[in-house]
Formats: C-alpha cells, sequence, structure tokens
C-alpha cells in the first residue's frame, strides 16, 4: 500500500477511536444506537467513495 492511502485510512480510524466511546454513551438505547451508527455508516462510506473517485 503506498502511504497516500495508509495515511487517510489511519485518520478515519484515529477519528472512530476517539469517537467511539461518547457515541455509545450517548446511545443507550439500541433503537437509537442502530439508527445513529447507520447514519455514520453513510457518511463514512461517502467520504471513502467521494474521496476514491476525486484522488484517483
Amino acid at each position: 500500500m503506498e502511504l497516500d492511502k495508509i495515511i487517510p485510512a489511519i485518520f478515519l480510524i484515529a477519528v472512530l477511536v476517539l469517537i467511539f466511546p461518547n457515541f455509545l454513551t450517548t446511545n443507550s438505547k439500541l433503537k437509537l444506537f442502530l439508527k445513529n451508527l447507520i447514519i455514520w455508516s453513510i457518511i463514512v462510506v461517502s467520504i471513502v467513495i467521494i474521496s476514491y473517485f476525486v484522488f484517483k
């Protein structure tokens, strides 16, 4: 893997590690947790897809 692909992946993982504990704390109900998890998953996947096509 090239460095220009590794750095964004590390950045996304670091952001996830920083956000996830508070995300779990504030979303104690399962329905709310799943809803927010789906929303964040869509956001992350969209960013990855857009960055793939833009920086290809």
